[in-house]
């Protein structure tokens, strides 16, 4: 079967083979007109008068065609490459054409033959090749009819040549063409595998940048909790001392007041170093919902968070399930915080729970404006953000902790310019087997406004 232009590429066998084809062809021709015009063939007086010109017009018929291959070739094509037959056909003519104006049988342009038939097996499939050495066999029985100083012995020996030449150039044209084909399949599993492994690193050194970013947080916040701590600790001992020691109810009402809100910082700083502490990686039965409420309570810091409501819509009755407590606080805390930048203020963010064909399903949906089309497919990968501050890191690491540390996965649900929903999704043997838990129609609103400090009205003048 014949391979049309459409099957060539730079890159394939098949063109390698065609600029060796148009190379041999050029040295039939160049050492055609030394045989008829050097006498590289015989001598000039055998030659008929009339011989040496019509020999010359043909082999001048052989270079342009041999020209027209060359510049399709260069233009990465193969001249007439959806008719090899014809192409066998005209060569077989040619070639039996300057063999009967040269010397007959005894013409050194009877080798021609072979090279045709090389130049076949390497461009085309064996069954053109044999075809080829049919109409090569026909033409050089043609001949020896035609001439009548031909013999059947040179014949019989010329086309038992040329059927071993036409075998075993497919031959070997065959093994170059699988030896080529499996070089090529080698090569694109090593591109590949070159490709898997690179994005490996490349994850592997986000995981390890956002890992750094962590924990040079962590002992900045032990810093902070430490030094802060301290003077607290002496300022709260110096209240208590005063409070014992005046009776004006008043002044020891805002001792109280100093006294709540001394407490107040010291909690914050709890929560600081709690979640600034090692994090640690083994898996426990937890309330999901807990650690939402964990994300929420350290979400509420978060200087983006004014004007904007907080939805919750738990589901009741979801069994614990087996998962890495902090990590998992992690993706609910990325997650929130990004839906805190998309929101306006005065926009809503909601966070509902549903467990799912024994799947543990966490929406969280905001009303922002949204994520482009063109950005959807990508928005997973590290160093990706359309933020200008951010370090495209959050939610590729939510995948990371999802789909490598814990049973689940994380999708975009839903995007749109009224708001964007990413699920989260993890199972265990405690839901597996579960029966459905839709998210209930009321919602919980929560308030991540960080109260402002009660102090007390100044006293009136007189008083």
């Amino acid at each position: 079967m014949s391979r049309t232009s459409a099957d060539y590429s730079p890159n394939r066998f098949d063109l390698e083979a065609e600029a060796i084809t148009v190379r041999i062809r050029w040295f039939g021709v160049i050492v055609g007109f030394l045989l008829v015009n050097l006498a590289g063939s015989g001598s000039p007086e055998k030659y008929s008068q009339h011989s040496i010109p019509v020999l010359n017009f043909t082999l001048s018929i052989g270079v342009l065609y041999v020209a027209i291959d060359t510049l399709w070739s260069h233009r990465g094509k193969v001249f007439l490459s959806d008719w090899p037959l014809a192409v066998s056909l005209l060569e077989a003519f040619f070639i039996s054409l300057l063999c009967y104006f040269d010397f007959g049988q005894d013409s050194a342009f009877r080798f021609y033959y072979f090279l045709s038939l090389l130049v076949c097996a390497i461009r085309y499939s064996p069954e053109i090749t044999y075809a080829t050495f049919l109409f090569h066999a026909t033409g050089y029985t043609i001949l020896l009819l035609a001439v009548p100083t031909s013999s059947i012995v040179p014949w019989t020996i010329m086309v038992v040549s040329m059927g071993w030449v036409t075998w075993a150039s497919t031959r070997l044209a065959n093994l170059g063409r699988k030896a080529s084909d499996r070089l090529r399949q080698v090569n694109e599993q090593l591109e590949t595998t070159i490709q898997e492994r690179t994005q490996e690193l490349r994850e592997s050194q986000a995981m390890l940048v956002q890992h750094e970013k962590q924990a040079a947080f962590g002992l900045l916040a032990a810093g902070i909790a430490h030094e802060v701590g301290n003077p607290l600790a002496a300022i709260s001992s110096l209240v208590q001392i005063l409070k014992r020691r005046t009776d004006d109810v008043q002044t020891q009402e805002r001792y109280v007041m100093i006294g709540d809100q001394l407490r107040r910082i010291q909690g914050t700083l709890r929560e600081l170093v709690d979640f600034s502490r090692p994090a640690t990686t083994q898996e426990s039965l937890c309330d999901i919902h807990q650690i939402v409420e964990s994300a929420l309570s350290i979400a509420k810091y978060y200087k983006r968070r004014k004007g904007k409501r907080i939805l919750t819509r738990y589901a009741d009755e979801i069994p614990a399930i087996r998962v890495v407590h902090d990590e998992l606080v992690q993706v609910f805390l990325n997650l929130i915080l990004n839906a805190m930048d998309a929101t306006p203020e005065g926009g809503t963010i909601e966070i509902a729970t549903s467990l799912e064909a024994g799947w543990v399903r966490i929406a969280v949906r905001d009303t922002g404006h949204g994520i482009r089309n063109e950005h959807q497919a990508t928005i997973f990968e590290p160093y990706f953000t359309t933020k200008e501050t951010g370090t495209g890191l959050g939610l590729f690491v939510c995948r990371q902790i999802l789909e490598r540390r814990t049973n689940g996965r994380i999708e975009l649900t839903e995007s749109s310019p009224a708001g964007t929903t990413f699920s989260v999704l993890v199972t265990g043997d405690s839901v597996r087997s579960h029966k459905d838990i839709p998210a209930p129609e009321s919602a919980i609103d929560h308030s991540l406004s960080v109260p402002e400090a009660v102090l007390p009205a100044p006293a009136k003048s007189g008083s």
